[in-house]
């Protein structure tokens, strides 16, 4: 596939490590949107009628499915998932380990005893 422009712009970007969190949020809130929409549209129900089961407004459900929306709590998550007869599923994953461990203390501390 022929890369475009705006491939290697992206490429380059993403070479700056804010860029790149910054893009890597943008993306699970992206996708944490497209997965409410999804649930919502095959239960066959409108952001109104969603709405009106968790009682709250239309407009809540649509924030919640916007892709640039990073606000969304684990209970109002719970609620949707309840609604729609699904299930939350969170997954925290370690980062790789850097080669070297953080250093704790610069030096060692040498501790003496007093002998009586």
């Amino acid at each position: 596939m022929k890369r475009t422009n705006f491939d290697r712009y992206l490429e380059e970007q993403l070479q700056d490590p804010d860029f790149a969190e910054r893009f890597k949020t943008a993306g699970e809130a992206w996708e944490v949107s497209l997965q409410l929409t999804r649930l919502r549209e095959q239960a066959g129900l409108s952001q109104k009628e969603l709405a009106v089961r968790l009682d709250t407004t239309q407009q809540q459900i649509s924030r919640l499915e916007s892709p640039a929306y990073e606000g969304h709590s684990l209970s109002m998550l719970r609620r949707v998932a309840a609604a729609l007869h699904a299930r939350v599923s969170v997954v925290l994953e370690p980062l790789p380990m850097p080669d070297k461990r953080p250093v704790l203390q610069d030096k060692p501390v040498t501790y003496r005893t007093k002998r009586t």
